[in-house]
């Protein structure tokens, strides 16, 4: 089970502000984007979708290499492209974002790094996690603490983690020129007051913008049907659905548990479209759902909102938080959210 309804620590006052300007106001950039997006007409949602494929990975490519992003909960943001980056410069930027952090918590500001630490972030190149070769390489932020105790009682720990990537992210980056670099899906793992002040060194080096990715629970019946219609080994975790019932004073959750296989079975009666997942089809597995439950609990789940879908390939949950479970679907799960991303760029 998923840990979203755990509330986090609430960051002080001075760092909550600085999170809300981190996502308030455009970038020169966005004034550049205006034309393209005058001349790109408006993206509908697609009736239809490819059922993710198992490892699509670059055949050279070790799995295992990705490892560390997988069971992890990541908090999702969609990203303007990146204006003058270069892969090159990955060991000025590492001193350049150091430098900053460290005149961020010199002012005082909430920075989630402790006072008995020296800070080091690095950059790192993911090779090989994209879906064609047009996509640009994937790459990593860490910020790691290093202890100022004796040298053979030093231990390096990992404060924050983000990665940039785009899988088939084919219609963005027809939209730019070459000075940007497309990377429309961030992911990270750490303080949010951490995510904001690195974000804010971002925007300020490469004239993107940073915006939380909006997923609905139109978005999750997507992703229960397409991530119900892969093919598992084996599976490793209960399908369940949570929905959402408003009411006063508190809201009111419904959770509904279904086992994997009797979920697969239920799709396989659906699914008439060979490879593809089509929006009938999803309307249909859903209804097929709010009926079962209806009957047995005179409840109409139709009247109430998805918030959170959790299946053997990943979670998802209308807060913009996801965990990736099954490592054979990475590049599946990414593929959708790079669209919706994209999709919200535009």
């Amino acid at each position: 089970m998923d840990s979203y309804d755990t509330p986090e620590l609430t960051p002080r006052q001075d760092a909550s502000s600085r999170l809300k300007d981190f996502f308030i106001g455009a970038t020169p950039l966005q004034k550049r984007l205006e034309s393209v997006r005058k001349q790109t007409s408006f993206i509908a949602t697609p009736p239809r979708r490819k059922i993710p494929q198992g490892s699509q990975l670059q055949e050279d490519v070790d799995p295992q290499k990705f490892a560390f992003l997988l069971h992890k909960q990541w908090t999702l943001y969609s990203l303007t492209p990146l204006y003058k980056f270069s892969y090159t410069n990955f060991k000025e930027y590492s001193k350049l974002l150091n430098a900053f952090i460290a005149a961020e918590k010199q002012k005082g500001l909430a920075v989630e790094v402790g006072d008995d630490f020296n800070i080091k972030v690095i950059f790192s190149t993911l090779m090989g996690l994209k879906g064609t070769q047009r996509d640009p390489e994937a790459f990593l932020v860490q910020i790691l603490s290093k202890s100022q105790l004796p040298s053979e009682h030093k231990e390096e720990k990992v404060l924050w983690t983000g990665w940039f990537c785009c899988v088939f992210g084919d219609s963005l980056l027809e939209t730019v020129s070459e000075d940007f670099t497309c990377l429309p899906l961030f992911l990270a793992n750490g303080a949010e007051t951490n995510t904001a002040i690195i974000g804010t060194w971002f925007q300020k080096t490469f004239d993107c913008y940073f915006r939380p990715l909006a997923v609905n629970a139109f978005n999750l019946s997507w992703m229960a049907a397409m991530w119900t219609a892969c093919k598992m080994d084996h599976y490793m975790a209960t399908t369940e659905l949570l929905w959402s019932v408003p009411c006063s004073p508190h809201s009111l959750d419904i959770s509904y548990a279904i086992h994997p296989e009797d979920a697969k079975a239920l799709w396989d009666s659906v699914h008439k479209t060979p490879g593809e997942v089509t929006q009938e089809e999803v309307d249909l597995f859903m209804d097929c759902l709010y009926s079962h439950f209806h009957r047995h609990f005179k409840i109409h789940l139709s009247a109430t909102r998805l918030v959170r879908v959790s299946t053997s390939v990943a979670s998802a949950h209308t807060d913009g938080k996801i965990k990736i479970l099954c490592p054979k679907y990475l590049i599946g799960v990414l593929a959708y959210l790079t669209e919706l991303a994209v999709f919200q760029i535009e």
